[in-house]
């Protein structure tokens, strides 16, 4: 009786224990099957075969049949010619080796490890990030423009616009021609005038006037001149010097006349002597204007600045995967870097190159949000898109899912 009531007693502790946990499940108790996250396979290391993990085949070679063991290795075979894998795998079939285009020339040719590389061919090129379906011919710069870096097969060229010359450095520049062209205009002046004056002064001093001596300047025989403030001056001896036109022109009245007539004569032709020698200076020219100050341009706010909005899902992860179908709009061209920037491989790219657009896209982000698992959110999805400047493509998304109730914005 006692050994039955030890029985009784040990029975009723250990019931409630079973449904609290007390007990860990196997993953073999979850449906019978274990998940991918029972099974922690090392990425591009090993593959999930069933409930184990297999070491990927090496690079160059394809899966034949899987392991039977976990951490071994299953049967593989070298691609077959014209296929490649460049990463160790645990795929069935190789890829095929690119085709270059008409406009392309190979660089290095496919083997089983590597695919083809291709390039433009001399005057065309091709952007390394966008998908190289056409060469486009490289571009010639204007002749207002000067050649910064040549065409390559990569990049197109580069030009640069020639800086016209300033305003006020022109303005200036002329300022100093017409000054320097002015003092040699009156530099030349100066030199005939000058040389005219040694001539007239060597040619009056052999033909002296009648009732003047040897040896007696014109000076003596000249009226002196009052100034205003009283004092008497006569004139120099430069300006005393007769012309042929005057010496011509005098009339035989009498010596007294004739010498009162020619300091006269002497006096004014001297006083414009001075006034031509003495040239405009450079400031009575006046300035250029000031160049006028550019108006200053107020900057618009752009759309693009805008901070974009967090978006709460409204069901959990069930709206996430409403909003998969609207990846449909990513470009083409775009939809590899943008799987890339998630962390998807090459591998798992290409292996679903043969599916529809619309499909690969689906299936890619499947595998995406296996690999985040509970923290798969719709705002990465959309950051990516606006890390590669498609910030368009995440709008028209956004604008998705808040249009059909699947999220809404985080005020």
């Amino acid at each position: 009786m006692t050994e039955w009531l030890q029985c009784l007693v040990y029975f009723l502790l250990m019931w409630p224990l079973k449904p609290m946990g007390a007990f860990p499940r196997s993953s073999r108790d979850v449906g019978g099957s274990r998940t991918q996250w029972d099974v922690p396979c090392r990425e591009n290391l090993e593959y999930q075969q069933g409930n184990i993990c297999c070491l990927n085949c090496p690079a160059g070679t394809r899966l034949i049949s899987p392991c039977d063991r976990a951490g071994r290795r299953g049967q593989c075979e070298e691609c077959d010619d014209g296929t490649y894998t460049e990463h160790d795998n645990g795929l069935k079939h190789c890829f095929k080796c690119t085709q270059c285009h008409s406009d392309q020339e190979i660089v290095r040719p496919c083997t089983h490890t590597q695919d083809t590389e291709c390039q433009c061919k001399l005057g065309r090129f091709c952007d390394p990030d966008d998908a190289c379906e056409v060469c486009k011919r490289c571009s010639r710069c204007g002749t207002d423009e000067v050649v910064v870096r040549n065409c390559t097969p990569t990049a197109n060229t580069e030009c640069k616009k020639i800086q016209p010359i300033s305003d006020s450095t022109s303005a200036g520049t002329s300022v100093t021609l017409v000054c320097v062209v002015i003092v040699g205009v009156v530099l030349v002046i100066g030199i005939m005038v000058f040389i005219f004056v040694r001539r007239r002064r060597a040619t009056g001093s052999q033909r002296n006037p009648d009732g003047l001596k040897a040896g007696q300047h014109h000076s003596d025989t000249c009226p002196a001149e009052e100034s205003s403030n009283g004092e008497t001056r006569r004139p120099s001896r430069m300006n005393l010097i007769p012309s042929r036109q005057l010496v011509r022109a005098l009339s035989s009245a009498g010596t007294e006349d004739e010498r009162k007539v020619l300091c006269e004569s002497l006096s004014s032709s001297a006083s414009n002597s001075q006034h031509s020698l003495t040239g405009p200076p450079c400031s009575a020219f006046p300035a250029p204007p000031p160049p006028q100050a550019s108006p200053v341009v107020l900057r618009q706010p752009n759309r693009e600045d805008e901070q974009f909005p967090t978006l709460v899902p409204v069901n959990g992860e069930e709206s996430l995967r409403s909003c998969l179908p609207y990846f449909e709009e990513i470009d083409y061209d775009l939809h590899k870097r943008f799987f890339r920037h998630l962390g998807i491989n090459d591998n798992e790219i290409k292996s679903r190159e043969s599916l529809p657009y619309d499909d690969k896209i689906h299936e890619l982000l499947k595998v995406w949000m296996e690999k985040r698992g509970r923290e798969a959110s719709l705002n990465d999805l959309l950051k990516a898109l606006l890390d590669l400047n498609h910030r368009r493509t995440a709008e028209i998304i956004k604008e998705k899912a808040l249009d059909n109730g699947h999220y809404v914005c985080k005020c």
